[in-house]
């Protein structure tokens, strides 16, 4: 693979190799759109000192000693899935969800993946360019409530404009007793949201440790967050801005909403009460925003790491936090975006001046080394089978060429030293599109390569 490559060139050969049946499945990247014309196990137990993955965070932001490995393997799980990009793990049970972008969701068990769907959406899903099924999240009282919740792509509905692409969709469903299967009818609509582009959808959900639903909300599309559907913002340079308005649309931000507080109420969620924009001027299910199309994203403790993609320079990893702005589409990572000089904060009469934060993770598109062109966010290893991985953020790209990436977290300020961390056998792994953590720490990846799309396990490198 040349990383020297642009992104659009590796679109136009993705293409190609979906067309002549690469793999045996579709490659096109979910989460793509540098330019306007883009178009998405075991049990193990934990080493003593380690911190849990909920005991982990802020206060245990310590990787192990010494340096990150140079390889790590992969234990192939399942093979022969189409675009799978997310996952979600069983309380109760040795059982993972496995998400395909096409609008179905797997379980995979000792036994391997289930021939029968957990849930089927394949007659409600929209897919083309970044739509379709992108999110799933587990109620954190799955075992006993049984309820879930997706986000997906669906055909323009009540509120959203004829000449938009979609509406965003999230939507509470209830499983099986046996948790191996959904009821449709019990879908329940919780937040629909007009979408203008096809691109830039996130679309990735997480239960924090506060209890709450994390939602990820794209910037609306196109490019350079400009065009139709793409609101005024406070930004002069650029026209245009949903990632930097808080008032007029939910695009471009981290949303944190409360599923058990609204059930009876004609919203179907609840606001938290601390939620950063509640009593002044801004939408309340706003967390944080500035953001471009945050790609996966998970908890560590109370650390909330996203992958947000960047537009044709480069890819960030931002540590979100309450009411943070980071800064898309006034910057892109830590430089200013389409313009020599860009401020480091917001005008003193937008909230007060609040700074854009800065990613504690930044790569190019082109050099050796870190790069690539769409970052898949990861997590923070908290297993034993690696132990020169506790600690630290494994995350990687869409352009994985057998490789991912490893952050360790800094003592100051200042960027995080990253490093490539080879994929062996490495044709295993050839696009990457999301990763996911168990309860014990152990980290999986979802991807496609020699043997199509496939559920794998990072295991110590043979």
């Amino acid at each position: 693979m040349d990383w020297t490559s642009t992104r659009r060139d590796l679109l136009r050969l993705t293409a190609a190799g979906a067309a002549t049946g690469l793999a045996g499945c579709s490659t096109t990247n979910p989460n793509s759109g540098a330019d306007p014309d883009s178009p998405t196990g075991g049990a193990t137990s934990t080493p003593a000192g380690t911190p849990t993955a909920t005991e982990a965070g802020t206060e245990t932001r310590t990787p192990a000693a010494g340096s990150p490995p140079e390889a790590v393997g992969l234990e192939t799980l399942a093979t022969g899935l189409e675009q799978p990009l997310a996952m979600a793990f069983a309380p109760d049970a040795d059982r993972r969800y496995v998400v395909e972008r096409r609008g179905v969701v797997y379980v995979h068990g000792p036994d391997g993946l289930r021939d029968s769907p957990f849930l089927d959406m394949r007659d409600a899903v929209v897919t083309g360019g970044e739509r379709g099924l992108l999110g799933l999240a587990l109620h954190p009282d799955f075992a006993e409530n049984r309820r879930l919740y997706v986000r997906y792509s669906a055909r323009n509905r009540e509120g959203t404009p004829d000449n938009y692409s979609h509406t965003f969709v999230l939507s509470e469903f209830e499983a099986t007793a046996d948790g191996l299967g959904v009821d449709r009818d019990s879908e329940r609509p919780l937040l629909e949201i007009p979408e203008p582009q096809g691109n830039h959808n996130a679309g990735d959900l997480a239960f924090g440790p506060d209890g709450y639903l994390y939602v990820a909300v794209g910037d609306g599309g196109s490019g350079g967050d400009q065009g139709m559907g793409h609101v005024s913002d406070w930004y002069d340079a650029l026209e245009g801005g949903n990632a930097q308005d808080v008032t007029e649309n939910l695009l471009g931000s981290i949303l944190r909403i409360d599923v058990d507080g609204g059930r009876d109420g004609e919203r179907g969620y609840a606001i938290p009460e601390d939620n950063p924009l509640v009593g002044s001027d801004g939408l309340d299910e706003h967390y944080a925003w500035g953001l471009r199309n945050p790609w996966r994203m998970a908890f560590d403790g109370e650390d909330l790491y996203v992958g947000d993609v960047g537009q044709s320079g480069y890819e960030e990893v931002d540590l979100v936090t309450h009411g943070g702005n980071y800064g898309w589409n006034v910057k892109e990572g830590t430089h200013c975006y389409s313009a020599e000089n860009c401020p480091d904060s917001t005008p003193s009469d937008v909230r007060g001046g609040e700074p854009l934060i800065d990613p504690v993770v930044e790569y190019p598109h082109s050099g050796d080394g870190v790069s690539g062109i769409s970052v898949i966010g990861g997590n923070v290893y908290r297993g034993s089978a690696i132990p020169s991985l506790v600690g630290r953020y494994v995350f990687g790209d869409w352009g994985a060429g057998g490789r991912l990436f490893v952050a360790t977290p800094s003592d100051d300020e200042g960027l995080w030293e990253t490093s490539v961390v080879q994929v062996n056998p490495g044709g295993t792994l050839q696009r990457l599109l999301a990763f996911g953590r168990d309860a014990d720490g152990e980290m999986y990846v979802l991807g496609s390569g020699s043997d199509g799309g496939g559920l794998h396990r990072i295991v110590p490198a043979e």
